[in-house]
């Protein structure tokens, strides 16, 4: 007699809406954001030109924000604004991201003097704030957008560097990557081949962290008057520049802290969805 065999069917997952809207409409934002920002040379937009005839406006069907101090179309500086930051935040996350990536690998499977001397460097860098650090470096610069980017990602890869060491310490132990020191491999294979693919979740969360820091520092230093210079602008000098004329015309202020706070939420909301997805298929 045979017993039949039943397989229970599992469970359906429980979805959560809210985390699943969130990070849709992370991903919605964003890409209305970039693709703006990228196609905004071939709308008809012009940032620059000025009018003091229609300076102060209101929002109008000409003007959907309204004219800033000197008359110039505000949505126009909004949205070559959101370029110039996009750009600096991603391009200090890529540099970034990249010297703590090599210095965490380094230090966590080389482990002995080498990981002290990289830690304590690490260590050195970090006690003195960040934000000293990097308007210290901006005054002996000459202000632009290229000293923006460069002073950020030279001096916020501390952060990743301890992340990526902690995890390459772990990974380290794991019975592959034993095994793979012990047949011979060359210590870059084993980095690269199995320590490296297993630490992208950290490093994806180290990046997206990253660049929410890096635009949240440019606007920081634009408001300080030490980052863009004009007539270039970013969302940071925007606010710069708003400051002296809330109770004229607070939209002027409200619109570009309101889209440095969004895509920085976004970025966080995607870099978290990300991190789940990689550790999952790494698991698997």
């Amino acid at each position: 007699m045979t017993v039949p065999v039943i397989i229970d069917d599992p469970k359906p997952r429980r979805t959560r809406p809210l985390r699943s809207a969130s990070e849709i409409a992370a991903a919605v934002f964003l890409t209305l954001v970039i693709a703006i920002s990228i196609l905004a040379p071939l709308l008809p937009l012009d940032p620059d030109t000025t009018d003091l005839a229609i300076r102060w406006q209101g929002p109008s069907a000409a003007h959907l924000l309204g004219t800033d101090d000197v008359g110039r179309d505000y949505l126009s500086r909004v949205i070559y604004g959101g370029r110039i930051s996009l750009l600096v935040g991603v391009l200090a996350m890529l540099a970034s991201t990249a010297i703590g990536v090599v210095v965490g690998l380094t230090a966590g499977y080389a482990r002995g003097w080498v990981d002290e001397v990289l830690m304590r460097f690490v260590d050195f860098l970090s006690s003195i704030p960040w934000m000293v650090l990097v308007i210290v470096a901006s005054v002996f610069l000459r202000p632009g957008l290229w000293t923006i980017i460069v002073v950020i990602g030279l001096f916020s890869w501390m952060p990743t560097a301890r992340l990526v060491r902690a995890e390459t310490l772990s990974l380290r132990e794991r019975t592959y990557v034993g095994y793979a020191r012990f047949v011979g491999e060359r210590a870059r294979t084993v980095i690269c081949r199995h320590v490296l693919p297993d630490a992208l979740p950290t490093i994806i969360v180290a990046a997206t962290a990253t660049i929410s820091a890096a635009m949240l520092t440019e606007s920081a230093l634009s408001f300080l008057g030490l980052g863009i210079q004009p007539p270039m602008a970013s969302w940071g000098s925007l606010l710069e520049s708003a400051q002296g004329s809330l109770a004229r015309s607070p939209l002027l202020a409200v619109v570009p802290g309101l889209l440095v706070m969004l895509t920085v939420l976004s970025f966080n909301v995607l870099g978290d969805a990300l991190r789940r997805k990689v550790s999952e298929e790494t698991t698997v």
